[in-house]
């Protein structure tokens, strides 16, 4: 490896290390923290990495590689039941936001050809930019999640027609062009192989390698696939993440499917980082301060236009208004396959220089705004939910008992309470918790502990006992200080998940109970049974470990 590579290396994970954290840690997620570095280290920056391209192409295999995890995550059955969102979502996507961008870069620059081009390349939107921050968030699972998805494996099709089109539209004549059938026929053979590959010679090879026994074989092997599948895809001109997608929907069901997807991780998220970073490069703010209103209102308009397309055709597909939000951000920005179709266009001299370079900077530009936005629509969306939250239940009535929290822990204790006739009044500050309990017949309040006029409602001064049972650590101190400071004789028992919070809450004198303490001595026992001691001496055991483990009396 040669120094200056060396050097590049060093450079790229010393900046991850430094800018993810800290743009995670103000909210901004790891998107923008690749983004920054990328243009501090850029030939628009210090100019300390060179060869942008190069990273670019490199850094790709990230994409393929998250593409090929997905396809893992689904099987052909799923992948049919998302059959509507992927061709009737997404063609409905690429048609009218090409159609919005076609008309709206026609009024700027007055040619068609060109302004059909950028029209196509702004319809599509970044997998990796959109599926990362949906991961992140653990929102793919979610209807938006799903619907995104959808919509960017159908823009991973739509890239093969759009390059068979770019050479029609060029003005050089002696451009050869390769019949359409032909395109079809390489498609139709790729997903063929890919289709053998996956289902009668990949299974039995990776049976010979596990029994290898050799880790490192066994990674070596699942890289090969991907690489591998993606060079035949990329040898006959089409999409490296469509094959390696339908790859990894063919060994969903296979029994290595975890294995490969623990040995595939880290090169995902550290290739699909460096591609951030690579894009990153290509922002030049010195275009941006020279012309700041045609660049700064063009990533606007692309944003704002998609966000607009998408949000409607969302509500047109039954989503509600916060899944229609999500959904729309997500797929807001400007694809990486773009940058194809423009660089290809400028081969065949259909776009000009300076025009591809502003192109490139609004789709860069574009990217930067998405995980802005979501950070933006968490914040108000939350704001929201908060004040359109419905008001607390008037507590009218009093029991000895007062139990806080109606989870796991508090549901038990009072089922034991009422078994043995003891009435106690429940409040919870999950509303969906409180509606699925009052079907099974518990009577159950909403409201919030440490509103200290609704404990008082519900009886405080004249309950025997109040049980902690709520998952706030710190509004059990706070309900604990209220009630040693104004209800000194009240017994109070509380629910803790960890040692910390059993200090805290030991320190004032508190009762307390360790949510997975007793659970696991009973697993122990088992175990020491199981492995052959006796019962007797198993229970011995036991007894001991309690022992030294305890932390008060009190505490179990």
């Amino acid at each position: 490896m040669s120094h200056e590579l060396l050097l590049q290396v060093c450079l790229f994970l010393l900046l991850s290390v430094v800018f993810v954290p800290l743009s995670k840690k103000i909210g901004l997620g790891s998107v923008i923290g690749y983004l920054a570095a990328g243009l501090l280290v850029g030939p628009h920056g210090f100019w300390l990495v060179t060869g942008v391209q190069d990273v670019q192409h490199f850094s790709e295999m990230g994409v393929v590689i998250l593409l090929f995890l997905i396809g893992l995550e689904l099987d052909p059955q799923k992948l049919w039941r998302l059959r509507a969102a992927i061709f009737g979502l997404g063609t409905l996507q690429i048609v009218f936001t090409t159609l919005a961008f076609c008309g709206l870069v026609f009024l700027w620059n007055q040619n068609f050809h060109t302004s059909l081009i950028a029209a196509l390349g702004f319809s599509l939107s970044s997998t990796a930019i959109g599926l990362q921050i949906l991961k992140e968030k653990n929102l793919l699972s979610r209807e938006s999640g799903q619907n995104s998805f959808s919509v960017l494996l159908f823009q991973d099709l739509a890239v093969i027609p759009m390059l068979i089109l770019i050479p029609l539209l060029s003005p050089l004549q002696n451009t050869k062009l390769e019949p359409f059938y032909f395109i079809l026929a390489r498609l139709a053979l790729a997903v063929f192989v890919v289709f053998l590959l996956g289902r009668f010679i990949l299974k039995p090879v990776f049976r010979f390698v596990a029994h290898s026994r050799l880790r490192e074989v066994f990674t070596a092997f699942s890289l090969l696939i991907v690489l591998g599948i993606s060079l035949m895809m990329d040898s006959l001109g089409l999409s490296m993440p469509l094959g390696t997608f339908l790859a990894g929907v063919l060994l969903a069901n296979s029994e290595y499917r975890h294995e490969l997807e623990i040995d595939l991780e880290p090169f995902k998220g550290l290739l699909v980082g460096l591609f951030f970073v690579s894009v990153g490069m290509e922002i030049n703010l010195e275009r941006v301060v020279e012309n700041p209103v045609l660049i700064l209102v063009s990533v606007f308009a692309l944003v704002g236009v998609k966000l607009l397309i998408l949000y409607f055709l969302a509500r047109r597909f039954k989503m509600d208004v916060k899944e229609s939000m999500i959904f729309s951000i997500a797929l807001s920005q400007g694809g990486e396959f773009a940058f194809v179709l423009f660089s290809t266009s400028q081969r065949l001299e259909i776009l000009a220089g300076p025009m591809v370079v502003d192109l490139n900077l609004i789709l860069a530009l574009s990217m930067v705004t998405t995980p802005i936005l979501f950070t933006c629509f968490e914040k108000i969306f939350y704001r929201l939910e908060k004040s359109e939250k419905k008001e607390f239940d008037q507590i009218q009535e009093s029991h000895p008992v007062i139990v806080a929290g109606f989870g796991r822990v508090g549901q038990m204790v009072n089922r034991l309470l009422r078994a043995k006739g003891i009435s106690s009044t429940v409040i919870d500050l999950d509303p969906n918790q409180i509606d699925l309990v009052t079907r099974f017949g518990f009577k159950a309040y909403y409201g919030d502990v440490t509103r200290f006029d609704l404990l008082e409602s519900a009886g405080l001064h004249q309950a025997r006992l109040l049980i902690l049972a709520v998952d706030d650590a710190q509004a059990s101190l706070k309900v604990v200080e209220y009630c040693q400071r104004l209800y000194p004789n009240l017994k109070i028992l509380a629910r803790v998940r960890n040692r910390v919070e059993a200090y805290q809450l030991i320190n004032k004198g508190i009762e307390v109970h360790r949510e997975t303490f007793g659970t696991a001595m009973d697993m122990a026992y088992s175990c020491l049974v199981h492995l052959g001691f006796s019962a007797a001496d198993s229970l011995r055991s036991v007894e001991k470990f309690e022992k030294y483990d305890i932390i008060n009396k009190c505490v179990r």
